[in-house]
């Protein structure tokens, strides 16, 4: 027997029940992206390196320590898992001209790559949803995004979801923040740990975002951002409050919240949980505005944010919000392979109808008994099962047997409707 071959380490496989919440999620994703005017599109996993080192920055954790990057074998090529998705938006807007008439409102999801320790929420394969609104530079469409994540959590049933919104404000405001939070961590070295001396002078405002306890009181202590912003910063992250605030959104203002790339401007934001644990955040995002031009494009503004699948469906399992698993309408026992050529286009019939049908086969022991096709018809949650026996047969007959109450009326009445045509089917067979 050949050696078993295991899925990577945090790489998972999604089994056909647990596949069952992803698809309702997705949908429930879909027909909210419509609601707001947002189009699907759809880019390669495959990635230049190139566009993840200048979009997000050399000295980014996802850049340094966490992508999946080869040389293409024929070409010499430097190709990179994608990380995160913005990116590879942004480069399909601009390598397409999507904004030649306008502004863009976009939606993806798919898989993404980190490499880093698995744990609940966080694997190395893992799946984001994202809008992205391209080419719009005023907070109210900031705000739109936001408010669509508030009527995301309204539609799954979420409950204790915090929305936490801070201001970046512009490179050069940045930069004035950025000598001045050197200038105060210098005189702390003593109390930084090794990871935030190393970004001392590279990234030091992702020393901001650290968990180190021992660091905390430095960091509260720091220079704020705020207090180095412009009137055209603070006048756009005060409408973005102002839209808010009248929708009767709450929010808190986080000014150590900084996101994890460098392509952020004016707005960030995140919406935060309790419940899940260290990975806290389920849905993130801001504005964009400087990454067109990083990545080779013409100025343009832009705004948007993602939410991680998989913490998504922890949450609505923690809350008990996940919907039940579909099951069939019937369950067609059929003793014997040799009536298959008058049982299957009946089912067939009957799924044309737009009921689901779930067919008993044999494997490699045979069709099985009677007995244990019906423990398999009532395992598989169906409300009736259609009896194809050797009696049913010789008189032309299908027996219908309920195993359970129909869930309401409508349902219960669709799916007798739907066997009763079988009376109407041509080779005369019928329900009994």
């Amino acid at each position: 027997m050949a050696e078993k071959i295991s899925a990577v380490k945090g790489m998972n496989d999604i089994a056909p029940q647990a596949s069952a919440h992803w698809e309702w999620l997705e949908s429930q994703l879909r027909t909210l992206m419509q609601r707001y005017g947002y189009r699907n599109v759809r880019t390669p996993i495959v990635e230049p390196t190139a566009l993840f080192v200048r979009g997000l920055g050399e000295v980014t954790d996802i850049v340094e320590k966490e992508m999946y990057s080869f040389t293409d074998r024929l070409n010499g090529e430097e190709l990179t898992l994608r990380p995160e998705n913005t990116a590879g938006v942004v480069r399909a807007a601009v390598e397409h001209a999507m904004l030649y008439d306008g502004g863009q409102r976009l939606y993806y999801m798919g898989p993404m790559f980190r490499h880093e320790r698995p744990q609940r929420g966080r694997y190395r394969q893992f799946h984001q949803f994202g809008a992205e609104a391209l080419g719009f530079a005023g907070p109210d469409v900031d705000a739109e995004l936001i408010l669509m994540a508030c009527d995301l959590w309204q539609a799954l049933g979420l409950q204790g979801i915090a929305l936490e919104i801070n201001s970046l404000g512009q490179p050069s405001e940045r930069l004035a923040h950025r000598q001045a939070l050197i200038d105060h961590l210098s005189q702390h070295m003593d109390v930084l740990d090794e990871e935030a001396r190393r970004r001392l002078h590279s990234n030091p405002l992702r020393i901001l975002d650290t968990k180190n306890p021992a660091m905390q009181a430095v960091v509260e202590a720091a220079p704020r951002l705020m207090d180095y912003l412009g009137e055209a910063s603070l006048a756009h992250f005060n409408g973005l409050r102002a839209i808010l605030d009248a929708h009767g959104v709450s929010y808190r203002i986080n000014p150590r919240l900084v996101r994890g790339m460098d392509y952020y401007n004016l707005s960030v934001f995140e919406f935060v949980t309790t419940e899940l644990g260290a990975q806290g955040t389920v849905c993130a995002g801001g504005r964009y505005d400087g990454l067109f031009e990083q990545i080779g494009g013409k100025a343009a503004p832009a705004v948007g944010w993602a939410l991680g699948m998989e913490r998504i469906l922890e949450l609505l399992k923690a809350q008990a919000c996940l919907p039940a698993v579909p099951v069939p309408d019937a369950y067609a026992v059929v003793p014997n392979a040799a009536s298959m050529p008058i049982v299957m286009p009946v089912l067939r019939q009957l799924r044309g109808m737009g009921i689901n049908v779930h067919m008993h086969a044999a494997t490699a022991q045979g069709m099985g008994s009677m007995k244990s096709q019906f423990k398999k018809a009532d395992g598989s949650g169906a409300r009736v099962a259609l009896i194809f026996g050797a009696d049913e047969l010789a008189q032309g007959q299908v027996a219908v047997k309920p195993l359970r109450a129909p869930e309401g009326e409508a349902a219960g009445a669709q799916t007798l409707e739907a066997l009763s045509a079988l009376a109407q089917w041509g080779p005369g067979l019928r329900v009994r």
